[in-house]
């Protein structure tokens, strides 16, 4: 046992055991008997001022003053405020020293006891976020994204190791503004965007192969963190994809001419007439020309998606002439069902497009929803300006309505919420996508708005001045 142990009460020296127990024990031992010290020295203080008291009145009664107890108990009132004085000056002059030379006694010795273990404790949190500070920073450094802090005047503050490797920028860059590293105009003008920028794909500096995607994120109340992913594989995975499709679906439009038209001559022969094979043969017929249509969307759809809007095809469109035309089509669609098929159409709104595509888009909306609308149900089809003054195109209907969980995906390929109604109406599970690209082409937008059993309505909302400009 130590000599710091052996002065300690027997009740309190650490047992034989965990050398840690040992030591916490011994350190409370140890503040337990600085606080005991310092009480007796405070109540030693006191005795001290009680003893001058009464000296002061003893000699004021031998003096012959008058009132001799006031002026006694002010006198020992006054040796302990000035004694507290110097010990809480001393203690005030210590608060920038982490450790004081040597401790106050008395009432200001719990001050400097506070103060030390706040102290602790401020080490100890200074401690653990030094801690998180390195994990955090070593973590970042090890995402795979291009990672890059931006001031408010788009000067780097920091970026990480992807950062270095994907934008080609360097740790000396570090003050410098990016759109001065990075000239390209594309970067430029997205950087000075203001409010939500959508994403941005773009090649990356020095390195014409390699696609990237980039996204800008607010950082704190004066920051903005600069993300860069590589999608350089996910372009030449989706370039494989449309180049199958495109060669599968032009190479399948021959083979389907011949065999629809086979069937044709054989449902004008003697072996059509009889109501088997008329059956048989109808059934092919009707496929075959099912097949056609997928591979026509299929066509359409990977030509929206492969080439850039041509601004020689854009021209001033009458959507009223045009939407005229597809309601007619619709009421022969309808048939003996007897929808209701009404409009409110605005004749003096133009819009500058590409005509097909357009009227492709258009009249995928407007079929889909005599197709999905039972019988005698009501389709609304409109052509507005909306509060904010943009030009809409919206289908009202009173069909089955969508299921909330549907809306997200209906603008896949293929994508169906009851299989076996969609093929038994015709439907190719692509007018959607076509209608999303075709919009995305002029600029504008397709919102869905659906209640189960009440009905949807299907928008194509254009900006504002699409009439008098090309959206390209």
């Amino acid at each position: 046992m130590n000599r710091a142990d052996s002065r300690l009460p027997l009740a309190t020296r650490p047992a034989d055991g965990d050398p840690i127990e040992q030591h916490l024990r011994a350190r409370s031992a140890r503040r337990a008997q600085a606080r005991l010290r310092a009480w007796r020295e405070e109540a030693l203080l006191w005795v001290a001022a009680v003893l001058a008291t009464l000296g002061v009145g003893v000699f004021g009664q031998t003096a012959g003053w008058q009132g001799h107890w006031g002026w006694a108990v002010a006198v020992g009132l006054a040796l302990y405020a000035l004694s507290l004085l110097f010990r809480l000056g001393y203690l005030a002059r210590a608060l920038p020293v982490v450790r004081p030379r040597r401790r106050v006694w008395g009432m200001p010795s719990l001050v400097q006891a506070r103060q030390r273990r706040l102290h602790r404790a401020w080490l100890r949190r200074q401690r653990r976020l030094v801690r998180l500070l390195k994990r955090y920073h070593h973590s970042a450094m090890s995402v795979p994204d291009a990672m890059v802090v931006l001031t408010e005047d788009r000067q780097i503050e920091w970026l990480n190791l992807a950062a270095v490797e994907m934008l080609g920028f360097g740790r000396s860059d570090v003050g410098l503004r990016v759109d001065n590293l990075w000239r390209a105009p594309a970067f430029t003008a997205w950087l000075a965007e203001g409010g939500e920028r959508p994403p941005l794909e773009i090649n990356a500096p020095g390195d014409e192969s390699r696609s990237l995607s980039l996204r800008m994120e607010p950082y704190g109340s004066d920051r903005y963190l600069l993300i860069g992913r590589d999608v350089t594989a996910l372009h030449r995975l989706q370039g494989v994809r449309q180049d199958f499709v495109a060669n599968v679906s032009h190479e399948l439009r021959t083979p389907l001419t011949v065999l629809a038209g086979y069937v044709e001559t054989l449902l004008d022969t003697e072996e059509g007439q009889d109501p088997q094979m008329a059956r048989i043969l109808g059934n092919m017929h009707q496929q075959a020309d099912r097949m056609r249509r997928i591979v026509e969307d299929l066509l359409l759809l990977s030509r929206l998606e492969t080439s850039q809007p041509d601004a020689e095809l854009f021209e001033p469109i009458d959507m009223r002439d045009m939407i005229e035309p597809i309601l007619d089509d619709a009421r022969l669609i309808s048939g003996e069902e007897g929808h209701r098929i009404e409009s409110d159409l605005d004749g003096d709104m133009m819009v500058w497009g590409v005509p097909r595509e357009l009227q492709s888009a258009l009249s995928n909306l407007v079929f889909n929803a005599v197709k999905y609308t039972p019988a005698g149900g009501r389709v609304l089809v409109r052509w507005k300006r909306d509060d904010q003054g943009r030009p809409v195109f919206s289908v009202h209907d009173s069909g089955i309505g969508i299921e909330a969980r549907h809306i997200p995906r209906l603008t896949e390929r293929f994508y169906r919420i009851d299989v076996g109604r969609s093929r038994s109406r015709g439907g190719t599970g692509l007018g959607l996508a076509i209608v999303k690209h075709v919009a995305l082409r002029h600029a504008a937008r397709l919102e869905i708005e659906s209640t189960p059993g009440r009905g949807s309505c299907f928008c194509v909302i254009f900006p504002v001045g699409a009439e008098s400009r090309p959206a390209c």
